[in-house]
């Protein structure tokens, strides 16, 4: 009897388990899924009859490797990947696939290279967070069956050909030259029509040209002290003008005289 109870007392000790808070345990009773155990202490019967298949539920990181593919717009480029996931269903990551880690890392790899070869360059690069939601929506959908919860798949990094990049650095430097060119533009149009007005100014009221004149002559002093200004009146132009064109016409008055 004391012999049956030591038996009994040995095989219940040697079938204690513990399992982690982020751990949850398959059981497998003579081959036959009977259901999870644990977080914390569990008993199974020990001698084989049941075996135990520890699962980590907690969030797993995986970098995929450089993958070299070819976009939309046949430009081929490399792309690296990240990918987080955890195991929501223990049962079935065990039952439905036979090793979820590599088999997810796989469909992660073949879901990259869809997706990239989908999109023009631009696309990749200008709408990483459209491409990173297409790349989750790709590979959830199988994944879930296997009891996986994709959380985040985003691309890390794109490297281009040195020849595309020397293009994209051509055309960034023709956009901003062409962005150059219309502000100057757009500042020559505004300032165009800002003199067009000030002339029609000007023209109703002609003794403001006297004191634009006289501005002008005071911020040339003050630039420059050592300048001597002398005022014309314009109406002195006028007459040497006049007298010039009548000596011409007397010299060539006189030398027709003598012919």
């Amino acid at each position: 009897m004391l012999i049956a109870i030591l038996v009994l007392v040995v095989l219940g000790v040697t079938g204690l388990r513990i399992a982690q808070e982020y751990e949850r345990v398959v059981i497998f009773r003579l081959g036959r899924y009977i259901g999870l155990r644990g977080p914390g202490l569990y008993w199974i019967i020990p001698l084989g009859i049941e075996r135990t298949i520890p699962i980590d539920i907690r969030t797993r990181t995986v970098s995929a490797e450089q993958q070299e593919t070819i976009t939309r717009d046949s430009v081929t480029i490399k792309v690296n990947a990240v990918l987080w996931y955890r195991i929501a269903d223990a049962a079935k990551s065990v039952i439905e696939v036979t090793d979820a880690p590599a088999a997810v890392y796989q469909l992660a790899l073949t879901g990259l290279r869809n997706i990239i070869g989908q999109h023009d360059l631009d696309e990749v690069l200008q709408e990483r967070d459209k491409i990173n939601t297409l790349l989750g929506e790709s590979i959830a959908g199988s994944t879930s069956a296997w009891g996986l919860e994709v959380q985040r798949f985003e691309m890390k990094d794109v490297e281009l050909p040195v020849a595309m990049q020397q293009v994209m650095a051509m055309q960034a430097e023709a956009i901003r030259e062409k962005r150059a060119r219309i502000i100057k533009a757009e500042a020559e149009f505004e300032a165009s029509v800002k003199l067009s007005a000030a002339a029609a100014q000007i023209m109703e009221n002609p003794a403001a040209l006297e004191l634009r004149r006289m501005q002008m002559i005071a911020e040339v002093g003050a630039e420059n002290n050592s300048t001597t200004v002398v005022m014309i009146p314009s109406d002195f132009v006028s007459l040497s003008h006049t007298l010039s064109q009548y000596l011409q016409r007397a010299g060539e008055t006189k030398a027709d005289t003598n012919t």
